[in-house]
């Protein structure tokens, strides 16, 4: 019996050692990317699905130049429209998407930019990131199936209170949006004047639009956009304090990461259209 009992233990302790083995086989560190039970269980789907698909580094950080679009309504304008300049017709777009294309660009998203500034990931050749700010219909309704005949994503600067207007984007499109590989950046709740308002309607404003956004569509909302490009050293400070990586402006030019917080972009107005659209980007030397 004594013998029995000793060779039970043997094979328990040899068993749990097979465990171990293939425990770590299977990569259960942090590093291997595998999901762990503890402290995992809140970690919403699509955010865990955007990391665990970062590419690996391929090298060191870089400053490499990439041009930033900036849209916002793709539609012709209704008549006496106050800002007739912010719509971009539909055929525009898709003219300005598709000699992009033919010229070699690739779009891209800012979390991308970000892993290729950072960490030296690669980019395809010619990459460009088209935005649009505010959050309307016709991003989801028109621009998004253009895009998507060249397999581009868009980055949705989204104002919170966009989401309930009529002609708004409201948050199942934004989910189709983010299906289909868009990304979500903050463009504050109610689109102040962020230079103009006390701290705590700031904190509201920036840290709480941050927080909103990932509580409403489970995805990282690494970025913000200015409203109306109005910033100062102050508004910089709370974008930060907020967490996000970096955050856009309407200042005109191709986005470094020499200033993160202070990202430039290329502004299309209606006026444009696609020869417009070639001089800028040409004239910026993208």
């Amino acid at each position: 019996m004594r013998r029995l009992a000793i060779a039970a233990l043997v094979v328990a302790i040899l068993a749990g050692i097979a465990g171990v083995v293939v425990l770590v086989g299977r990569g259960g560190s942090e590093d291997s990317g595998a999901q762990t039970t503890t402290g995992s269980t809140s970690t919403p789907k699509a955010i865990t699905r955007l990391r665990t698909q970062v590419p690996p580094a391929t090298g060191r950080p870089t400053s490499d130049p990439v041009p930033i679009l900036m849209y916002h309504i793709v539609a012709d304008p209704p008549a006496g429209a106050p800002y007739p300049e912010l719509y971009v017709s539909a055929a525009s777009f898709a003219g300005q998407i598709g000699w992009l294309a033919r010229h070699g660009f690739h779009g891209v998203t800012l979390h991308d930019v970000l892993l290729h500034w950072q960490r030296g990931t690669r980019l395809p050749a010619h990459p460009v990131v088209i935005s649009f700010d505010d959050g309307y219909r016709s991003q989801a309704v028109t621009a998004a199936p253009i895009l998507a005949t060249h397999r581009w994503p868009g980055v949705i600067d989204l104002t919170i209170r966009n989401t309930n207007d009529y002609w708004g984007l409201p948050p199942a499109q934004v989910r189709k949006l983010i299906d289909a590989g868009w990304e979500v950046a903050s463009h504050s709740a109610t689109h102040p004047d962020l230079t103009k308002i006390d701290d705590a309607a700031l904190e509201r404003e920036v840290a709480g639009s941050r927080a909103t956004l990932q509580t409403m569509f489970h995805v990282p909302v690494d970025f913000f956009c200015y409203p109306a490009g109005r910033l100062d050293d102050h508004v910089v400070a709370a974008v930060r304090a907020a967490g996000y990586s970096g955050a856009t402006t309407t200042a005109p030019g191709i986005a470094r990461p020499t200033d993160m917080f202070r990202l430039a972009r290329v502004r299309v107005n209606r006026s444009d259209g696609v020869a417009g659209l070639v001089e800028k980007v040409r004239t910026l030397g993208a």
